[in-house]
């Protein structure tokens, strides 16, 4: 019997469909001639039949959403225009979208390419430039295109400006601001400005100028959102701090030795709600981090300068201060507005330099002189000796309770996927010349847990002042849920088909997970099972009630540690300061927050597929250069038309198709133990597997690698 339903469709690279229906476990597969003019994402009405042997199957009946209008893709000429048409059309970028549309007039925002200052003329239209254009007619009549109207021309196809711009305006993001959001931003800066503020405004925040302040970031970061301060306490201060008196008041604490500080860029003081400039954060959500650029989500007067926490600068701060043991137990927190001066600029890597001198013996640190060293490393300062003071006792400091951190989240589950990042250098027109993997350090770890710690800590106090208000919908949280049972099961059939022993239980806990991924550290499988780990948890997500993150093995997570980049940090911002001002967050924000969140998880993934696609596009320019070259690869996947391989230098992905294993045997694809045999020779291609491939091409289009086997070790 059919049955009519209503959700929304994907599509994958084939061409099939995929309707996800709301509190269905299980997609419902479309085939692609029964898709019709659907696209992946709309809203669809399906009817469903049952299919071969008694598999549900769906045909779109009709088209309740469109999820976009507007398309980016290249100009071509019509082939076969029907009499009047026009004699071009665009092809979307995106594959998934099996339409070409129809060229019709100029639209009025269009720019020429040779002249952005000008309108488009019918003259400039011509084959290969790159475009948007917003389709206005789906009607198909007499075998004829969607029509769209030209928006704008973005630039030649293969230039690098054109095609890193192209992949953030297919997904959404605007690579420019209105001059009004510029205004907005510039006004903020100056009426807001941290470094003329009022002396209301100092006397409304914990001033924190003094104490050694340092930021850590990579050697190529444009902006500085978080910053690390770390000072010992004395007799008078091991008490708990007082906003409203400015002092250390109270019982002693036991034990307490250090006071440390995460502050991260107060954006909400620059960034007031109602203002253009907040609807178009909102609207962004992320800045886009491309291979070779960032687009942000605040305009650079804010992102670059009075939110960015620079060194020798003092700079506004929303803080979270901890006094700890020197063993790194927190005896009493701190939340609130600061002010702070960063003393150094560390890079990732000069935070690695010093911890690896201090090991090898090179530099001698006595962290019971932290204090001295800051005053000395002012005196340097001031002296012109800058260079002659490297902050090592904080830095290894800092790092020593960082560890303590991390052993006591790995004990607790915490689960780390823990990948390769690739790199490029490119040349002055943006090609890719080499390529290098990205070095995870010890330094990274040690921001990394301060975070985590901020992250956690401020969740814990938002949810449980919510909660005492009854207001427990009324927050933003980063929410990580259990695994899905039935796609557990699946990862354990692969696991151990790979030879590996994994049987998820039905209540999970992340240990188990983590000692998976324990016992395939350096196996050939390690990083396709870190993959296939990795897609069976569920994704984590914004979501209004706090229900702890499983991946962190958290009770309590939220995200704080970003709103230059993240809107629902300037949210979470926004929240903390207002229950600090100990009024509760209204109930009628309820609708407006979980909006927030589910625009925000929607546009995270748009941001982090744009990431994705700039990588993958860089990956196949390189290897363009590299065509008719051998490499040792090994499989990384197996699939019904072929073998997977990846090159190790640039962590490039390309295809063996299963007919081109065909000239000495019949290979086919055994799916329960994901392998490749071949018929006759029973000769076995399996995950991991090492060979010497030859790249045939690298179709930078449909960003593809097609390799032919010359050796199999």
């Amino acid at each position: 019997m059919n049955n009519t339903l209503v959700g929304v469709l994907s599509l994958n690279a084939k061409g099939k469909g995929f309707v996800r229906i709301e509190g269905r476990e299980e997609d419902i597969p479309v085939e692609p001639t029964d898709i019709g003019l659907a696209l992946s994402g709309d809203t669809v009405e399906i009817v469903t039949a049952p299919g071969f042997k008694g598999a549900l199957y769906g045909k779109v009946t009709k088209i309740v959403e469109r999820k976009k209008l507007q398309f980016v893709g290249t100009i071509f000429a019509n082939d076969n225009p029907a009499p009047g048409a026009p004699a071009f059309v665009l092809k979307p970028d995106d594959r998934r979208a099996n339409i070409e549309i129809e060229l019709v007039g100029i639209g009025k925002d269009a720019k020429s390419p040779t002249d952005p200052s000008k309108a488009l003329t019918n003259d400039d239209i011509e084959e290969n430039l790159k475009a948007i254009a917003t389709i206005t007619d789906w009607q198909l009549e007499d075998g004829r295109y969607p029509r769209g109207e030209l928006v704008r021309i973005i630039g030649a196809k293969g230039d690098n400006n054109t095609e890193m711009e192209s992949i953030v305006l297919e997904r959404g993001f605007d690579v420019t601001f209105d001059p009004e959001v510029i205004e907005d931003a510039e006004e903020a800066a100056r009426i807001y400005s941290s470094t003329n503020p009022s002396a209301e405004e100092l006397a409304s925040r914990r001033d924190m100028r003094g104490v050694f302040t340092c930021t850590i970031d990579p050697f190529d970061a444009k902006d500085f959102d978080d910053a690390l301060s770390i000072r010992p306490l004395d007799e008078n201060e091991k008490r708990m701090w007082s906003h409203e008196t400015k002092s250390y008041s109270g019982e002693p604490l036991p034990d307490a030795h250090y006071e440390i500080g995460v502050h991260i860029a107060d954006v909400a003081h620059f960034v007031r709600p109602g203002t253009a400039l907040d609807r178009e954060a909102r609207k962004r959500a992320f800045s886009v981090y491309l291979v070779d650029r960032t687009i942000p989500m605040l305009p650079s007067v804010l992102s670059n300068g009075m939110c960015s926490l620079n060194p020798n600068e003092d700079r506004f701060a929303f803080s979270t201060i901890f006094t700890m043991t020197k063993d790194g137990k927190i005896l009493d927190k701190w939340f609130g507005r600061t002010i702070i001066h960063s003393d150094k600029r560390f890079t990732y890597e000069d935070v690695q330099e010093i911890l690896n001198k201090v090991k090898a013996g090179e530099i001698v640190v006595n962290p019971d002189n932290i204090g001295d060293a800051h005053a000395a490393n002012n005196a340097a300062q001031n002296t012109g000796d800058w260079h002659k003071s490297p902050y090592a006792t904080e830095c290894v400091e800092f790092d020593r309770i960082a560890k303590i951190m991390l052993k006591a989240r790995q004990q607790s589950g915490s689960i780390d996927f823990e990948s390769t990042e690739i790199k490029f250098k490119l040349d002055e027109a943006g090609h890719p010349i080499a390529v290098y993997k990205k070095e995870r350090l010890d330094a990274h770890r040690l921001v990394e847990e301060y975070m985590l710690l901020a992250n956690r800590e401020v969740a814990q106090f938002t949810s449980e002042k919510n909660k005492e208000a009854r207001t427990e919908k009324n927050g933003v949280y980063r929410v990580h849920n259990s695994p899905d049972y039935d796609r557990l099961q699946d990862l354990g059939i692969f696991v151990r088909a790979l030879g590996f022993d994994f049987n998820p239980s039905k209540n999970i806990s992340p240990l188990e997970i983590q000692k998976l991924l324990r016992d395939v550290e350096g196996s050939p499988a390690e990083a396709v099972i870190k993959i296939a780990t990795l897609r069976s948890m569920a994704k984590a997500t914004y979501a209004t009630a706090n229900t702890g993150h499983f991946g962190l093995a958290f009770d309590f997570y939220t995200q704080f540690t970003s709103p230059i980049r993240r809107y629902p940090d300037l949210m979470v911002h926004r929240i903390l300061a207002l229950l600090l001002e100990g009024k509760t967050v209204p109930h009628h924000m309820a609708a407006t927050l979980e909006k927030i969140c589910l625009d925000s998880s929607r546009r995270e993934v748009e941001a982090a597929d744009a990431e994705r696609a700039s990588i993958k596009y860089k990956q196949v320019e390189y290897m363009q250069s590299k065509i008719g070259q051998t490499f040792e690869v090994k499989i990384s996947g197996i699939a019904d038309w072929g073998v997977y391989v990846e090159e190790p230098d640039a962590k490039a992905e390309g295809l063996i198709p299963l007919r081109a294993l065909k000239p000495d045997d019949f290979y086919t694809v055994d799916q329960k133990n994901y392998k490749v045999v071949g018929q006759n020779t029973k000769k076995e291609f399996n995950i991991g597997d090492k060979l010497m491939v030859k790249l045939l091409s690298a179709d930078l289009d449909n960003k593809m690698l097609d390799y032919q086997i010359v050796e199999q070790k």
